[in-house]
């Protein structure tokens, strides 16, 4: 096992190297000179030359791009260009990423705490009236979109019953977390139950499953060391992923509550043009998903023994 572990994280500068190449060079080449929205509107053709010669940006893109990685791998991914003129992009990061991050685990709970088990539930009643009022509840829920869901769910419970704030942050177990997480967790608990649903389904089919029942193991001790280990494989992949994007998949939720976190953030450099900004989310974020499917392999074979590393069984 050290050893594939050892293999897997010799992938990641490599594609460090070229995701971080891709999006430097759109940094520089992209629409929005860099030095001019430095300045602002108040230049001129020589005080940009005269920049752009201090920024080192006249060098060739390669001389360009190893600076930039000598500095990023110190942890410093330079300054805001346009949105936060002079601000550290690390420090801006930091504490954003921590607010996506609970925003995201909230959400998660929701998924895997009400996904999971409506999709076992759906499984083991198949065909039934249960099966398929499942199937049609998680359909609609993840048919609707956050568009749609946000603003009934404000309508209800901030408008109508008014339990519940409608924008802003105060933490984990702040009030104003409760409507965004549920946002998020609506379609998330659909996805979840269906393919919990249909992993439970096709384990249930299997040769060892009616071994198991033949033995006279009792239905729990089936369900729980036969049946559920092997169906939450897949469950265990979609959560993994989702862990690997914790801080940085929740920008129109984040958007639309008025959320301070990195979704937020993200969209603004984007309309500023701001790219010291967009580059660093994007490196810790190719890093987050690279580890977290080093995650995902590494657990796989706590539920299905018959899954070895090394060989090419597992993240093949």
């Amino acid at each position: 096992m050290g050893t594939y572990v050892v293999r897997r994280l010799l992938w990641l500068p490599v594609i460090l190297i070229i995701v971080t190449f891709i999006t430097f060079v759109l940094g520089r080449y992209g629409p929005g000179d860099p030095v001019e929205i430095r300045m602002g509107q108040h230049y001129n053709p020589d005080a940009i030359e005269r920049q752009r010669e201090i920024l080192g940006f006249n060098d060739n893109i390669l001389v360009q791009y190893g600076r930039y990685i000598k500095r990023v791998s110190t942890g410093q991914f330079g300054e805001s260009i346009s949105k936060y003129p002079g601000r550290d992009v690390g420090s801006l990061l930091k504490k954003r990423m921590w607010v996506s991050a609970q925003l995201n685990i909230a959400a998660l709970i929701i998924w895997v705490g009400l996904g999971v088990p409506i999709g076992l539930f759906a499984a083991m009643r198949q065909g039934t009236a249960w099966d398929i009022g499942a199937v049609m509840a998680t359909l609609v829920g993840q048919s609707i979109p956050v568009f749609l869901t946000a603003p009934l769910l404000l309508l209800i419970f901030a408008g109508k019953l008014q339990i519940l704030p409608t924008h802003g942050w105060g933490g984990f177990f702040d009030t104003r977390i409760i409507l965004p997480a549920i946002t998020m967790g609506i379609p998330g608990i659909a996805i979840m139950a269906r393919l919990t649903r249909a992993s439970t389904l096709e384990v249930l089919g299997q040769d060892y499953i009616r071994t198991a029942r033949a033995k006279g193991l009792s239905e729990g001790v089936v369900q729980r060391r036969h049946i559920l280990r092997n169906a939450l494989i897949p469950v265990v992949t979609t959560v993994g992923f989702i862990l690997g994007g914790l801080a940085f998949t929740s920008f129109i939720i984040e958007r639309f509550f008025g959320i301070p976190g990195v979704g937020n953030l993200l969209i603004e450099a984007v309309f500023a043009r701001d790219y010291p900004i967009i580059n660093a989310v994007v490196i810790i974020g190719t890093t987050m998903f690279v580890l977290a499917n080093l995650l995902i392999d590494l657990i796989y074979p706590l539920l299905d023994p018959r899954i070895r590393m090394g060989g090419g069984e597992v993240g093949s």
